[in-house]
C-alpha cells in the first residue's frame, strides 16, 4: 500500500463547494503515479523502455463529499498483477480518516507501436520489481508498504 496526501484545491470543486466527480479519477492518477515513482518505477523510466500502460478500465463510488480546502489521502493498492496487464485499488480518507471515495484502475501493457506486450517478458525486471507488491500474492500475506524517499 501507497498512500499519497494532497489539499484540495478550490477549482476542482463546484458550485456547492464539493469536489467534483471527475476529479477523483485524477487524484487516483496521481496516487498511482506516485505508487510506481515510490517503488522505484516512475512513468518515464517505464516509457524510456519502450513500453505504455494505459488505463482500460476505471470505476468510482462516492461515500461522503470532499470540500475545498481539505486534505485527503489516496491509499493506493496493487491488486493484482499479470503478463498482460494489472490493476489497482484505491481509498480517498479525508483528514479524518473518514472515508470518502472508493476506486479501482485497470491498465494494460503497450509497445511504443500500441501493441500488447507480455511484460514478464519485455520487461521482466519491471515484472519482478512489481510482482511482490501484489496483494493477491498469498492471503497471509500482508501488503508491502512503499515509502517515498523525501
Amino acid at each position: 500500500m501507497y498512500t499519497y496526501t494532497r489539499r484540495v484545491n478550490y477549482y476542482e470543486t463546484d458550485k456547492m463547494g464539493v469536489v467534483h466527480h471527475s476529479n477523483y479519477i485524477r487524484y487516483f492518477e496521481e496516487a498511482r503515479t506516485c505508487f510506481m515513482e515510490a517503488a522505484g518505477w516512475p512513468y518515464p523510466r517505464l516509457e524510456a523502455e519502450g513500453i505504455m500502460s494505459p488505463v482500460i478500465a476505471v470505476s468510482c463510488e462516492y461515500k461522503m463529499p470532499v470540500r475545498y480546502p481539505e486534505v485527503i489521502s489516496v491509499e493506493t493498492r496493487l491488486v493484482s498483477m499479470s503478463k498482460f496487464r494489472c490493476s489497482f485499488r484505491y481509498e480517498v480518507r479525508g483528514a479524518d480518516g473518514t472515508l470518502r471515495a472508493t476506486g479501482a484502475s485497470e491498465h494494460c501493457y503497450l509497445s511504443g507501436s500500441g501493441a500488447i506486450v507480455n511484460i514478464q517478458k519485455t520487461d521482466p525486471d519491471f515484472y519482478n520489481a512489481f510482482l511482490p507488491l501484489t496483494e493477491e500474492e498469498g492471503p497471509r500475506k500482508r501488503p508491502h508498504q512503499i515509502q517515498k524517499e523525501e
